[in-house]
């Protein structure tokens, strides 16, 4: 606790601590909605804390961040999780101090959960390509409009998904214009605002006039839906994507729009592909984020060694 000789003159907290911290993310930041509810979300969670042991979150001290913190695994939370919950709550510590709420930072000295390296899942090449083969299957035995409809715009999607890598947010939310334009990429912004360009490949510009002529109306997006966005929802997507995985062989907790987006990263990396582009591709803020990829460019730089060096007589 600062001295009475030393303290500062303390702005007063809302009775909604977290709220103020929610809108500067929010306007300086240009945080996503999913972002800004996930933050709400780990915040309401640490403030109960602090509220039931009677503790003011101006006043709080390391300790208690650290207590917090640690009574999460036993709750069942994982580390990458609780690593997540910390960075959040470490954001809304240095937001009170720097706008005058509190003396310190409490969650400066606190230690993060140590996070076990883990690879994301990824189909193999051929699992795509069947994964595809599958899809446009469907679009040829589709015996009526309505099921050339739907079969269409699965195939739209994974074409897309794969060819670029977009978030399944990004992918779900494009304009309907992207189907029409005549450059050969898209211009997408991703999180925090950043623009980004993400090439196109023919087949996936094709995919998307093909859906682009079943899709009713002049609405504004390419994947309209019946739903409160005016647009597919993830959980929508998710659910058939896992369905043609069930079709092509692929077990459902093997797949994931999350899964055919490293199956992109992964397989440019494993053709060849420079880990910036494929950062820049991915839309990453961090090459670090990226480099979880970095265990396929191991097993080809191990190829490389074993096929091209000199002295390997094997």
């Amino acid at each position: 606790m600062p001295t009475v000789g030393t303290e500062r003159a303390r702005e007063a907290l809302p009775a909604d601590a977290a709220q103020p911290y929610l809108d500067m993310l929010a306007a300086e930041r240009g945080a996503a909605a999913n972002t800004l509810a996930a933050y709400r979300r780990d915040l309401d969670d640490y403030l109960r804390y602090l509220a039931d042991g009677g503790v003011d979150p101006a006043e709080a001290e390391a300790a208690t961040v650290r207590a917090y913190i640690a009574g999460l695994e036993p709750r069942g939370l994982k580390a990458s999780s609780s690593a997540r919950r910390l960075s959040c709550i470490r954001g809304f510590h240095k937001f009170l101090y720097a706008e005058g709420c509190s003396e310190s930072d409490p969650s400066a000295p606190v230690a993060g959960p140590r996070r076990a390296r883990t690879l994301p899942k990824v189909l193999s090449i051929a699992e795509v390509d069947g994964l595809l083969a599958v899809a446009r299957e469907r679009v040829a035995a589709a015996e009526n409009r309505t099921d050339a409809a739907r079969a269409k715009k699965m195939l739209c999607l994974l074409e897309l998904l794969y060819a670029t890598g977009l978030r399944v947010s990004e992918l779900i939310a494009l304009p309907r214009s992207a189907a029409s334009t005549r450059e050969r990429f898209l211009v997408v912004k991703g999180k925090g605002g950043r623009e980004r360009l993400v090439p196109l490949t023919e087949v996936a510009r094709e995919a998307m006039r093909e859906h682009l002529a079943h899709v009713p109306g002049e609405g504004p997006w390419l994947f309209p839906a019946d739903s409160e966005s005016g647009h597919l929802t993830r959980q929508a997507f998710a659910r058939d994507l896992k369905v043609a995985g069930a079709a092509a062989g692929i077990r459902e907790d093997r797949i994931s729009p999350h899964v055919l987006r490293h199956a992109f990263a992964s397989h440019l990396l494993r053709n060849g592909a420079d880990l910036r582009i494929v950062q820049e591709l991915l839309g990453h803020a961090d090459i670090s984020t990226t480099q979880i990829y970095t265990h396929v460019l191991d097993d080809r730089l191990k190829g490389m060694v074993r096929d091209l060096h000199p002295l390997n007589d094997d």
